[in-house]
């Protein structure tokens, strides 16, 4: 099973910028981290990607597939296996979020 996402969990956009992670859950946990969720706010900083000479950098993640069968305050969880999409300010899809590293204690479908 897929190790569920947290605060601590490391994300990248496909061209090596970095996701920060803000959520609002103050409940639910993993490995001492609060797990993170489907509603919850990923910003992406430092993406280099350009289209051709003009700037387009990925800003956001919008995850189209949580977890199945896992909650925390409501809301579907996020897990390794989860799906977000890597979008720039005009909301083109630039391509799926990688996660690099997660908690492995706690897994969630």
């Amino acid at each position: 099973m897929p190790g569920l996402l947290t605060i601590s969990s490391m994300m990248m956009c496909p061209h090596g910028g970095t996701v920060q992670a803000v959520t609002s859950n103050s409940r639910s946990s993993a490995s001492g981290d609060y797990l993170l969720r489907q509603s919850d706010t990923f910003i992406i900083a430092g993406c280099p990607f350009f289209i051709g000479l003009v700037p387009h950098p990925c800003v956001q993640v919008q995850w189209v597939q949580a977890a199945a069968q896992s909650q925390a305050g409501s809301d579907s969880t996020l897990t390794e296996a989860s799906v977000g999409l890597c979008v720039a300010a005009d909301q083109a899809v630039q391509g799926t979020v990688l996660v690099n590293f997660t908690q492995q204690r706690v897994a969630g479908i």
